[in-house]
Order: structure tokens, then sequence, then C-alpha cells
């Protein structure tokens, strides 16, 4: 029996071996984090659809971004995101195997292989001055010929090779102001006509070689009208503008050497034509046409000249590129919009009363309105022509259109996110228990069994499909109700075209949608734009009754004295609850820490002549604002002036918009910093709603410190006039670098440090009492890393432990900026071995687990780093009492541990931004990184030293129980059986 007890449990220790053994790094990757692709709005798409290998669309986007994209799934197949400098004027395939990119406003010529976007070559134009860019790609009688690229850039128009990338010829204009509109090839394809305008009025024509690029003649003339610059090239020798007034059309004929302008007024063919007109952009031979207020009005033209309306269209409509699809067929698609729907028409240049395509799609209204359509053809196997159509919607989402059906869709407009908040998801029903909603006792026990003998390796294929299922059945990732621990949250974010979504932390999926109506285009609002989203209402306390809130704010314009735009949204529905325009601007939103009964938070605009406003608009409000009237400050930062400025209250305003919610504003304190010798780059302050465990610091030798916490700290740096350029524009000897720590509320500077030799641009992070920011070293040629931490010397006494007992302390005092206060700071400085995008701090729900600086680097990856690494009191041979405490031994260089990276091996590209989120588990933060690309986790900076990690082995620990209990009952026995036979004796 002893022999049988030796053998359970030396198969009990090598079981834990095993399942230790099998928990590798790789198979966390997933669990906790998710990661989504974007690209971003599509301006420019090519298709590339030949009879072998693997249909795809090419395209390029607001974004700065190029990327090959699956026609069957709209999955990305590759992706190259340039700087944001590097602005992408056209695309275009050459040789059925390149993709070629012109960028950088016609400088930059990129050739990239459409298998797998690897970079062919890339060719550096130059010319006499800066210009609006053309690409061109001659067509040539045979496919494997060099297809000779024409750019029109920088003044200059090049001849590129498109297999090698050299510049074959290059012409430089007699006249530096003449802007390429159209590049025409002729019929023997050995001549190219290039045809342009030269001011506002003159119009020109050269004839060029094609081979040598000698320029063979040239005609100009002028028109008194002047043009407004849009051209739709109709034929080969013809093409339509419109005057500088944007009421007539001017059809330029240039044949012959020969040009001739003919007039005529929009009024003659559109009936009640009023305002200005404009053309849509496209190529349509014998074809075009023509928006105004009212509709968009067809138009063909004749080979004399002659024009007349061929249809007239009321609704919001859209016109692709003419697309070849037989011989000396051409096909364009038509978008229409309905009441639910769009309507896809496909015509043909010549035939407008016949449709080679028209389908009807149900559309979600949350779309908006289509802004581009490209269109591609395709052989069905009964040898007709089918099409599809690739749309880009007004909230920057990009729909596959193809017999009648969507079949993909992406939801680009996430790659633009310029807002988050989040929310809390919905308690479970009345009534209902967690038991009853995940599972009974029976299921809980038969899952456990089917665990344990997955373990033992004694499962069948049958067992291991029900706990599969039953894994799915139980999943809490994705459940749309909070969970205990806090993990389960809605991400609200505001993108750039205006549109609010929420995604669900567990996996990432979108829970609802919404394009808000008020950042719309309207008669109101011409060009309105989001500015930021913010928590509006969360009933806590009746949490059961109502729902939260979130408040959008938004400008008409994108200046900042245009009037401001409100937006109340539901967050567990995401209805629109009510939206108005404001009366006066918005410059500053300050997110007031008062809530009336409701719960609503109180906010305080102010507007750019000095104004504050309060919301909600309701007396109850008015009250609680009135009650801490006169502890209200806030800063403005004028950049541009060099000026920080202190504001406070005063009464209500006066005049035109005196009302009981109208506040004047009065100057406390301002700092002016010389321009001549600094300019300030970065300011930053701690977050609002931070939460701060302890105000004391246990220190080696059992001494005490006493954090300077105060949420009215400023963080500002300024640089050298000579070095707020790029890295490296000026010499160590004129650059310097200077930070102060500015109390807000009296405009104190209570620390001052200047770096010499060092510039920006500088990223920094304030939490606490510490502040930790990135900058560059010119002098030693690396990145710096600085801390910077500030200590109370005004509590320093009360570390006696009588006076303590006795109460004679000023624990409980209250602080006040007023008052001078008695600080002290410590800082260090470390070399870093990377470039940073952007720096936050883990937050927790209590503040007590550790702090992790989370660094965004220039490889789009966030790493992850102790805040001990940025102890100022760090030193090259620690004491005894100094290593108990943690203080780690003085390096030069911060050390970048491989597995210390938060997002794994996965970029987020474009990398903007990264926001934590506290759990109500205070071992766990979550961090939600967003660029082009997003990327979620959850982080446990000091480990998970309250709860149990969710590849603990229940199964293990089950099968440990059971043989304690085995083995007790066994001994207990023995040991019976030994007594009995002892009494025998």
């Amino acid at each position: 029996m002893a022999m049988a007890i030796r053998s359970l449990l030396i198969f009990l220790c090598i079981q834990s071996v095993a399942v230790l053994t099998f928990s590798l790094y790789e198979d966390q990757v997933g669990l906790m984090d998710w990661h989504q692709k974007y690209i971003g709005k599509v301006k420019h798409a090519v298709f590339q659809t030949q009879k072998t290998g693997r249909k795809r669309v090419l395209v390029s986007t607001e974004e700065n971004v190029i990327a090959s994209l699956d026609l069957r799934h709209g999955e990305i197949f590759w992706r190259h995101v340039l700087g944001t400098d590097d602005a992408i004027d056209g695309i275009d395939i050459a040789m059925g195997k390149y993709l070629i990119t012109l960028s950088s406003g016609g400088s930059i010529l990129r050739a990239w292989n459409l298998p797998d976007g690897q970079m062919w070559w890339e060719s550096f134009l130059q010319g006499p001055s800066d210009s609006k860019s053309f690409l061109f790609v001659l067509t040539s009688s045979k496919v494997e010929k060099d297809n000779t690229i024409l750019v029109f850039g920088k003044g200059s128009l090049h001849a590129v090779s498109s297999i090698h990338g050299e510049i074959v010829w290059k012409v430089d204009f007699p006249d530096e102001s003449f802007e390429v509109q159209e590049v025409i090839q002729h019929h023997d394809r050995n001549i190219i006509y290039v045809v342009g305008f030269v001011g506002s009025s003159q119009f020109d024509v050269y004839q060029i070689d094609a081979k040598n690029g000698e320029l063979l003649k040239h005609d100009s003339a002028a028109f008194d009208g002047g043009f407004s610059g849009e051209v739709s090239l109709v034929s080969k020798a013809k093409l339509v503008v419109l005057d500088a007034a944007r009421s007539t059309l001017l059809t330029i004929s240039f044949q012959k050497g020969e040009i001739s302008f003919q007039k005529t007024s929009i009024s003659d063919l559109v009936k009640d034509f009023s305002g200005m007109a404009m053309l849509l952009p496209s190529k349509l031979t014998g074809l075009f046409a023509v928006k105004t207020i009212t509709a968009t009005t067809f138009i063909s033209i004749s080979s004399e000249g002659q024009l007349e309306v061929v249809d007239k269209i009321n609704q919001a409509t859209v016109i692709s590129d003419a697309l070849s699809f037989s011989e000396d067929r051409q096909a364009f698609a038509l978008v229409q919009h309905g009441d639910n729907d769009i309507h896809l028409n496909v015509k043909q240049n010549h035939d407008w009363s016949g449709d080679l395509l028209k389908e009807r799609i149900k559309l979600n209204q949350q779309r908006g309105f289509v802004h581009k359509v490209f269109m591609n053809n395709y052989v069905r196997t009964d040898k007709s022509h089918g099409f599809r159509a690739l749309i880009v919607m007004e909230d920057h989402s990009l729909l596959l259109l193809q017999q009648g059906e969507i079949v993909w869709s992406r939801e680009d407009g996430l790659a633009s996110i310029i807002g988050v908040t989040t929310s809390e998801l919905p308690v479970e029903k009345e009534g209902v228990s967690v038991a009853k909603v995940e599972q009974n006792l029976f299921e809980w026990l038969k899952g456990h069994m089917l665990k344990v003998k997955g373990t033992l390796m004694l499962a069948s294929v049958e067992d291991l499909a029900v706990m599969q299922g039953m894994g799915l059945r139980s999943s809490e990732k994705s459940k749309m109700t909070r969970d205990h621990n806090g993990f389960r949250k809605l991400l609200i974010v505001l993108t750039k075209s205006g549109k609010l979504i929420a995604l669900h932390t567990g996996d990432g999926q979108i829970v609802w949608s919404l394009l808000l109506n008020s950042l719309r285009q309207s008669e109101a609002c011409e060009n309105p734009t989001g500015i930021n989203i913010y928590q509006w209402q969360v009933p806590h306390h009746h949490a059961m009754d109502e729902n939260p809130s979130v408040l959008v704010v938004g400008r008409c314009k994108p200046i900042s004295d245009a009037l401001g735009i409100f937006s109340f949204v539901d967050t567990y529905t995401g209805k629109e609850l009510k939206s108005f325009g404001l009366d006066h601007s918005i410059a500053q939103v300050i997110q007031l820490p008062f809530t009336d009964s409701t719960e609503q938070r109180l906010h305080l605009l102010i507007d750019t002549s000095g104004q504050a406003h309060l919301y909600p608009r309701t007396p109850e409000a008015v009250a609680i604002f009135q009650l801490e009237f006169s502890n209200i400050y806030w800063y403005s930062v004028e950049a541009d002036n060099g000026v920080i400025k202190g504001h406070g209250l005063k009464s209500n305003c006066d005049g035109e918009v005196a009302n009981n919610y109208c506040f004047g504003t009065r100057e406390v304190w301002s700092i002016v910093f010389p321009l001549e010798t600094e300019k300030i780059i970065t300011t930053i302050t701690r977050k609002s709603n931070e939460v701060v465990h302890t105000q004391a610091k246990v220190v080696a030798d059992q001494d005490v410190m006493y954090k300077y916490i105060s949420k009215n700290l400023l963080f500002v740096a300024t640089v050298s006039p000579k070095a707020s350029g790029d890295i490296g524009s000026a010499t160590p000897e004129e650059s310097h670098l200077v930070v102060y720590v500015v109390d807000t509320v009296t405009g104190r500077i209570l620390h001052r440090m200047n770096h010499h030799g060092s510039q920006g641009p500088v990223h920094a992070v304030f939490s606490e009492n510490w502040i930790v920011y990135h900058y560059f070293n010119l002098r030693a040629h690396r990145y710096e890393m600085t801390v910077i931490e500030i200590y109370d010397q005004s509590r320093a006494d009360n570390k006696d432990v009588w006076k303590l007992v006795l109460g004679k302390h000023n624990l409980t005092s209250p602080m006040s900026s007023y008052s001078r206060p008695e600080v002290t700071t410590k800082s260090q400085s470390y070399y870093f071995t990377q470039s940073v995008k952007a720096i936050s701090v883990t937050s927790t729900a209590k503040g007590i687990t550790s702090k992790h600086l989370l660094i965004g680097t220039i490889g789009d990856q966030v790493l992850a780093m102790d805040k001990r690494f940025f102890d100022p009191r760090r030193s090259v041979n620690p004491t005894q009492s100094e290593k108990e405490e943690g203080i780690l031994p003085l390096t030069d260089s911060l050390p970048i541990i491989p597995q210390s990276y938060v997002t794994h091996a996965l970029k987020v590209e474009g990398l903007r931004g990264i926001v934590t989120v506290p759990a109500k588990l205070e071992s766990a933060t979550l961090v939600f990184t967003h660029g082009l690309d997003l990327f979620f986790t959850r982080l446990a900076p000091s480990r998970t030293y309250d709860s149990l990690t969710e590849d603990f082995s229940y199964a293990l620990l089950l099968i440990t129980i059971v043989a304690l209990l085995v083995a007790i009952f066994v001994t207990w026995v023995l040991s019976e059986k030994k007594d009995l036979s002892d009494k025998w004796r």
C-alpha cells in the first residue's frame, strides 16, 4: 500500500510538470488581447484581375497608405504606410506587374511588386518650382514592353522607365507657372499632347515626342473670362472647363494646332440654375456631368461641339471613370441614393437609354452618402460581361458590390480615431443569477470531469468536441453584461468622419455605430468637424433605470472661432438623444468634478472671446456651480506667442449673451517666454480622474517622504527657436531644452531644468508626483528620458511617532496653492535607444498597484517599463536597505526587454495614442492603442496578486484534492490496522 501511495504522488508530480511545460508564452497571445488592421479612407483604386493569380484591388488612402486587398473577402494582402508628409498623389499599374505610386507633390515615384508588395525601385524627381502633380502611364502594344511613365511635378514633365525607374527624358516648360491638366496619348503612340493652364486665363497645348521628349509644337490661347481649374476630357482633342464665375461651360478644341473656345451658358441647359456649378471628376468619352445646388445634369457633346442634356438627377449622385470592357465599348458606373438603399446603374457612354446593369442594394443608413465609386468588369461563365463596384462611403468605410449584394465591407473609419472614452456594460437582469445565465451545477460538474479526462489524456474525440462547445457557450469575453472584475466594457470612439462607434473590449466587435447628423454637412454647418468625446451621464446609483450617455463636441468649421455643436448619445443603444448648435465658439472644454441629481457631469466651455458657458443649462447646475465658483481655475497656452495664462471666473456675462449660464473671466497670472530664446513645444498635466492610494512613500531605513500631490500642476517644455525643427537642424551649441513645472492656480514656477545641447520633439507623461519625458541629446547623439519627482517638505515633521499619537501633525490640514509650497525635487536622466511616438502610464482602480510606463516606439509597438527603472534615487552601488526597498542599480541606459512588448510581435501602424482604463480588479489595467490599427490588451503590472490567472489548471487542482482525500483515507485505514495489530500483541 505504501508503494501505491508513492506511485500516486510521483504521478501527480509528473502531471504538474507536464502542465507547466505546455503553458507556453505564445498560447497566451490572443486570450486577453485583439488586433485589427485598417487602411483609412480610399482616394485612388485600380483593379488587377488577370486570369492567373489572385484577383485584387490596389488602393491608396488619405492616411498615406497603399494596400492590396483581396477582391473575394476584402482582406489585406500587403500594406505599406508612407510618411506623414508623403501624401499620395496618384497610383496606376504598369506592365501588369508593378503598382506605380506618385507622392510628395510629384517628387517621389515608386514601383511596387504586385504579388508581395516589395518596392522594386524609387526615383526622386526635381524641378524648378512646386506645382500640381499628375501621373500617366503610356500604353504599349506589347504587354512585356517597357511602359513609359509620365510624371508632371515640380514644374517639369518627366518620362520614367517602368522597368528600372530611370529618367528617360525631362521637359522644363518655358512658363514655370504652367500646370498640366491632362496628358493625351496619340493614336500612333509616339506622340503625346500635354494640355494645361498658365495662370487663370491662358490655355496651352504642347506636342511632345514620346521617345525622346523633343518639343514638337506649342500652342496657346487666352480667355478673358478665366478658368475655374476643373477639367473634363471628353475626347482626344476636346475638353470641357468652367469659367471663373462657374456659370458658363467652355468647350476647348485643339486640333491641328488650332485652339478654339465655345461658350455655353449653364442656364441655357439647366432650368432654374442659380449659384455656382462644378464639374464632377470623370473621364467619359463624349459625356460629362455638371453638379448644381439642386441636381446633377449629364450632358453629351457631339463631334461638332454641340451640347445636349441627356438626363437630370435630383438625388445625390456619384459617377466613376470610364471602363473599356470590350473593343470600342466603354461603360461607367452611376450611383444614386434612394430612401433606404442605393441604385447602381452601369451605362455605356453613347447609349444613355440602356443599362448594362441595374441593381438596388440595401445599405445601412449609418454609412452616409457614397463619396467615390470605382468600377471593374469580369466575364461570366456564359461569356457575358459582369460588373463590380468598389464604393467609398461618407463614414470612410469601403464596400464591394456585385450581383446586387454587398460582398464585403471594411470599417476603415476606425483608422482615424480622434477621441476615446469608455462606458460600463449593463448589469445582469434583475431576478436572474449569474449561475442560471451561465450554466447549472450538472453542467459545471460535467465540464470539470471532462477537463480531468483531458488532463489524463483519456478523453475521446466526442469528449473533446463537447468540451469545445461548452467552452464556446461559457465564454465570457464577448458577453454584453458587466463582469465582477470590470474587464468587459465599451470603448466609445469618435472618428474623423463624425461617426461614433462602440467596440466591445472582449473581442473588438462593433456593438453599434452612429453617423452623427450634427457632424454632417448641411446648410447650417458647411464643413463640420469633431473635437472630442466626453462622459456626460454615468448613473451609478440608478443604473437599472437610466442608460449612461456621452457628449460629442464639434465645430461647424475647422477653425477655432466657428460655432460649436453638441450631441448626446446613449451608450447602450447608440441612439442620438438630442443635438443642437451652440451660439458661441469652443476654444476649451473643461470637465468639472461635479454632478447634478441625475448624475450629469457639469462642463465649462470657454469660447474664443474668453467667456465661460456652463452646461447643462439647468437651475440645479447653476446652484452647484455657484458653490464652487471661487475655486475654479484653468489655464490656456498660446504656443505661437509664447504665453501661458491662468484664468478665473467673475460675474455673469454682459451684453447680448447675458444669461444665467454665461460667466465672464479674468486673467489671474501669465508667464511670457521670450520668443527669441524659447518656444513652447509641449504641455501636459495629470489626468483629472487619477487615483492616488497614499501620499506617503516609505524609503530606505524606514524613512518617509511625502509626495506633492496636486491636480493643478502643469509640465511645460520649451526649446530654442533654432532647435524647433527636425533633429539635427541646429548644432548642440545652438540648442537647449528647458522644462518647467508650473502651478496653474498661482502661476508659480515650482521647478526649472535646462538641458543644454538637447532638442525635441518632447513626449511626456505626468502621474501622481512624477513626470517622465523623452527628448534627443545632440551632444551624445542619443535619445534620453528624464524623470522628475516632487516631494512636499512641509509635512516632513510628521515622521515623529509621538506627534502622530498626540495628534500634533498636519496630515489632515487642507492644502492651498496660495500658501507657498515647500517642495523639493529629485531628477535623473537615462539614455534610451529608440524614438517615441506616445507615452502613457497604467492606471488602476485604487492606485495601489505599481505603475508601468507604456511607451509607443517608432516601430509602432508598445513597450511596458516598470516605473522602478525611472527612480531618480538609483545609484551605482545601492545599500542593502535600498535593495530591500527595490531600488535597481544605476545604469546609463534603460534596458529594453523583448518580453516587455505589450503588443508582442504585432505592430499598431501609424500609432497615435495609448489609452489606459482601470478595471475593477485592482491588479489589472486595460490598454487601448489606436492609429491605423487598433490593439487592446489587459495588463497586470504587479502580476495577478488578487486573483487566479485564466490558465489556472482547475483540473489539476481537482485531481490533487481527490488524491489527497484518497491518501488520507488509505493512511487512516492503515493506521487503524496497525493500531489493532499492536493491541493484539
